[in-house]
């Protein structure tokens, strides 16, 4: 045990305290859950093709001749055009073909109205709907940046409750979009302010829970309240298929974490990194008057004031980027399974099938991926949980291409398979990566490394736009750089039932 965690270990495991602080900070990832992948339901493209003017006074099988066919992603399968219609002057020759001058006509059955029919983001312009997804990964990486040095200098407690606050502002402004160009801007601050959030509150969990729950809190704990939150977006798409009336609704969640500001304390870890030690002190006695344990006279002994006062000095990004370390794990893994867990959850509304059913069987897998982190953390060694899920889940994902074109349940079977083992590898890298950097850089470390898996996540909606090229490319890809990664993580360091590091002294350092 390190230092901290033997002087703080008289407060128990599992005491009133532990319980307040580990639902709580869970409960934030709730909300994470369905802003992130909202754009799901909100960008959703029906089937659509051009507009043919009432005018024309066209009976309903002349509308239909006036769509030219073309080729499917299937080879053979003729379907009408997206994108263009026959010239209504020239109709009778079926011969001059023009784009949908006068706009489209979109199906209603699964949506009222998304981003897409009402601003027209088809054919010349569905560049816009991948690029609205990267606009709000960009938020991501530019908080990512940003937090991580603000929380390490100001505290988790304040930049957790304030981005939590920004979030909630911007979700609820989003719904009055007048523009997409405007749409865009309010989702850039809500991305910037969502990873923010989840970054704080996983690190404050880190540091406030002992070794025991702190593997459950950062496995199953914030991931599993995350997939709830990812669980309730299809219900609620279900139910509110207007995309302003949904985004209203998923902005209300935000009123629920007001009074959890009270009952939240700021870590006691970073307090002692800051030479704070009366302030970190009087956290623990009220965590064990909470526990109804009383606190020795002393806490922290003159060694850890001694570390604390070592630990005062500032730190910033630039102390991790002096060593191989950040760019490591960073390179490695980060940004591939950022591609793949992102690319395949943005991918449920190209599956066969119900819509909504899809994004709920991807949203339910993730349970029991949460479940399986925790016990591979619990258990298992670092590197080897992270080889077999990334290889597992880059196997299955090169798998698919092989599948023949009318077993489409089983090739969504096996991609349902692949997105269990990047999820599980998804929730044992946030783990790992506060397990291995020490306390005065914990909170920028996950945010750098956060911050530079952003890449991937920008270029996640990119992926699937592929499909237009070819459905296997995007899988080829993914499944390609994931059973990489899972080979390159054989050499990250070890950290299983090693305390965690609080100076960077004490860190481990990456072999070669």
């Amino acid at each position: 045990m390190s230092d901290y965690d033997a002087e703080t270990a008289f407060l128990g495991e599992w005491g009133r305290f532990q319980q307040q602080v580990f639902y709580l900070l869970c409960l934030t990832a709730f909300p994470n859950g369905f802003t992130a992948l909202s754009i799901v339901f909100v960008a959703g493209t029906p089937t659509h093709r051009c507009l043919i003017p009432a005018h024309l006074n066209l009976s309903a099988a002349w509308r239909n001749s006036s769509i030219p066919l073309e080729e499917d992603q299937i080879p053979g399968a003729l379907v009408p055009s997206k994108c263009s219609r026959y010239k209504v002057d020239a109709m009778l020759g079926y011969s001059d073909i023009e784009g949908c001058v006068d706009g489209w006509e979109y199906d209603r059955s699964n949506y009222i109205s998304t981003i897409v029919t009402e601003w027209d983001l088809v054919c010349d312009d569905s560049w816009k709907k991948p690029l609205t997804s990267s606009v709000y990964f960009i938020g991501f990486l530019t908080g990512s940046f940003i937090t991580g040095q603000l929380s390490d200098r100001y505290g988790r407690k304040i930049v957790l409750f304030l981005t939590l606050a920004i979030q909630a502002v911007f979700s609820f402004s989003q719904a009055f979009a007048p523009s997409w160009t405007v749409f865009c801007t309010l989702f850039f601050v809500v991305g910037l302010a969502q990873i923010s959030y989840y970054v704080s509150a996983f690190v404050l969990g880190m540091e406030l829970l002992n070794p025991r729950m702190r593997t459950v809190f950062s496995t199953v704990g914030m991931c599993m309240f995350f997939g709830l939150g990812y669980m309730l977006l299809p219900l609620l798409g279900f139910f509110i298929r207007d995309w302003r009336k949904l985004m209203l609704s998923l902005s209300l969640f935000g009123l629920l974490f007001v009074p959890v500001w009270w009952l939240i304390p700021e870590s006691p870890r970073w307090l002692l990194s800051r030479g704070r030690v009366r302030d970190a002190e009087a956290i623990i006695r009220a965590a064990a008057k909470k526990n109804k344990i009383e606190a020795p006279p002393v806490i922290f002994r003159p060694l850890q004031k001694e570390l604390a006062s070592e630990k005062t000095k500032a730190h910033n990004i630039c102390d991790l980027l002096r060593s191989p370390n950040i760019r490591w794990i960073s390179i490695t893994l980060w940004n591939t399974v950022t591609i793949a867990y992102f690319a395949l959850s943005l991918n449920t509304s190209n599956l066969h099938g119900n819509v909504y059913f899809n994004c709920f069987l991807s949203a339910l897998v993730e349970m029991p991926a949460y479940t399986a982190s925790w016990i591979m953390f619990r258990w298992y060694s670092r590197r080897l949980c992270l080889f077999s899920t990334l290889f597992t889940g880059g196997l299955f994902l090169l798998l698919i291409q092989l599948i023949p074109a009318h077993l489409i349940y089983f090739a969504i079977t096996l991609e349902m398979i692949g997105k269990f083992a990047i999820t599980t590898a998804f929730a044992i890298m946030y783990a790992y990566t506060a397990e291995v950097y020490p306390t005065v850089l914990r909170n920028t470390a996950v945010g750098t490394c956060s911050m530079v898996s952003r890449i991937g996540s920008i270029t996640a909606p990119f992926f699937i736009y592929l499909r237009s090229y070819s459905v296997s490319l995007p899988y080829i890809l993914m499944g390609s750089l994931t059973v990489l990664s899972g080979l390159l993580s054989l050499l990250l360091p070890e950290s299983y039932g090693m305390p965690l590091p609080d100076t960077i002294t004490q860190m481990q350092h990456f072999p070669g």
